[in-house]
């Protein structure tokens, strides 16, 4: 049993190293973010649907079910366009930094979406990471486009986990995703049909660009998040909330090792990192706390 958990706590922090890759790997694919977001989603539907055939796993919803789905497909892919966005405009090391701020927009957007009360100590995490934003903002201004786009893909990625919340609870996963993916890969296709976009050039696609678009889309995309499912099912919400945290940290590190000098920040960027990194951390260990103490008391 303690070898399974074991085994267990590694694949979570492998799975979390990839998502960390993710990043890296936008910075390498030289497609523009919605060329790269189009082909990621479409390639990784087309693996998620061959696995749920192979799993016979139900793909029949209701049109209101559907109508959710697609929500979050568009919102998904709006993050994604952000993110990699962000990273063109920036770096990785920015991107993941000012992305760690998604905890903060989840526990704004909670009490209104679920109608809970607003927590104070969450408000005033909250001040903290923008003291540590403010930091970056001071001596990284030259990325200010880049930050704000990271930060408009930190509230996107909130807000599709809050509505995703509701849809878990009552369908698989594996299923959820593909429905996802491929409503948002429709709604950029749209949206490219109109705007004219979709000319040879478009469709012109280097082999080292292949190459890690197929990386993104199965390991990245569809492994990661099945295994991530999987793996959940085995390992504390603790653990889980507490290890996530650690995707900045493999991702600038990761980014200082394969791409180098572009990665390099002042120290100043850094500290303003850690104060985010250090409130997000803080923030999971106070929610996980509260929760058992809510468990033990409820079985008394």
């Amino acid at each position: 049993m303690r070898n399974d958990k074991l085994l267990n706590y590694l694949h979570l922090h492998f799975i979390i190293f990839i998502w960390g890759f993710t990043a890296v790997l936008g910075a390498l694919i030289s497609l523009e973010a919605i060329p790269l977001v189009w082909y990621r989603m479409l390639l990784a539907t087309i693996i998620i649907f061959a696995f749920l055939k192979f799993k016979k796993e139900k793909l029949n919803f209701s049109l209101k079910t559907l109508s959710g789905f697609a929500l979050g497909g568009i919102i998904i892919a709006l993050h994604w366009l952000t993110f990699f966005g962000a990273i063109k405009e920036s770096n990785v090391s920015v991107t993941l930094a000012v992305l760690s701020t998604g905890a903060f927009f989840t526990s704004i957007l909670e009490p209104l979406i679920y109608g809970r009360k607003v927590i104070l100590y969450e408000v005033l995490f909250g001040l903290v990471v923008v003291a540590g934003l403010y930091v970056i903002f001071d001596v990284e201004a030259s990325y200010t486009l880049g930050i704000v786009l990271a930060l408009i893909s930190a509230f996107l990625s909130a807000l599709f986990s809050v509505i995703n919340g509701k849809f878990v609870l009552k369908h698989k996963a594996s299923a959820i995703s593909f429905y996802e993916l491929m409503f948002g890969v429709l709604g950029i296709t749209i949206y490219l049909a109109f705007s004219g976009s979709f000319t040879a050039d478009f469709f012109k696609v280097s082999a080292h660009d292949w190459m890690y678009l197929l990386i993104l889309a199965s390991v990245c995309t569809a492994y990661a998040f099945i295994a991530s499912v999987h793996v959940m099912k085995w390992i504390s919400p603790y653990t889980v909330m507490l290890s996530i945290n650690m995707e900045p940290v493999y991702g600038i590190i990761l980014a200082l090792i394969i791409l180098g000098d572009s990665e390099n920040m002042s120290p100043q960027f850094y500290y303003g990192a850690l104060i985010i990194l250090v409130t997000v951390v803080a923030n999971g260990i106070i929610k996980i706390t509260q929760e058992r103490k809510r468990r033990r008391l409820s079985n008394l």
